[in-house]
């Protein structure tokens, strides 16, 4: 189970590529609402219906979180003390994986995870890395985490989230049937 993370202002293209490109890799994945109601209304005023709630999500069955960029929805995950707790529980657990994008890495920086680990941010954030190497990369992976750099890198970051979880194959597979190119 992946649990793609929704706050008011996210980015909806880098939360809802993710979740379309799970789906066609056959990856079970829901959005999860940490805002107290399913309704979600990202950056450009889309309103989103999560799966589920946060107090509804059973983080034991997650194998991974994932957190779209957009503000003030960044912001909103960062404030979020539950959100951070599970993070920081995934970076210790080797079966756990950990993805963010755009402005959403400086979530791992706030929790002191990336210490010593490569990671991307939206141009201009790097400080919120904490610790972490900026790449300066549209899409960086390193150890069980997964960071990009912006909307323009969605569909790569999907891709890089498929690869991750069911393999190369799988994600090449989804990338030839999305006419994406060459991986």
């Amino acid at each position: 189970m992946v649990y793609v993370h929704l706050a008011e202002g996210f980015e909806e293209v880098e939360a809802l590529t993710v979740v379309d490109v799970l789906r066609r890799a056959e990856i079970d994945v829901k959005t999860v609402s940490i805002t107290g109601s399913k309704a979600v209304a990202g950056t450009h005023g889309i309103l989103v219906e999560a799966d589920i709630l946060y107090e509804e999500a059973e983080y034991p069955d997650c194998e991974m979180i994932v957190l779209p960029g957009g503000l003030p929805g960044a912001d909103h995950l960062d404030a979020h003390e539950g959100l951070a707790r599970h993070i920081k529980c995934f970076s210790q657990d080797a079966g756990k994986k950990l993805a963010a994008i755009c402005a959403a890495p400086m979530v791992f920086g706030s929790c002191g995870i990336l210490h010593g680990k490569k990671a991307t941010i939206y141009p201009g954030m790097e400080d919120a890395l904490k610790g972490g190497q900026a790449t300066g990369e549209r899409v960086t992976a390193d150890g069980n985490v997964i960071t990009a750099a912006g909307p323009a890198a969605a569909m790569e970051f999907a891709l890089a989230i498929v690869e991750a979880l069911k393999g190369k194959a799988a994600a090449d597979e989804v990338a030839e049937d999305l006419l994406f190119g060459a991986r």
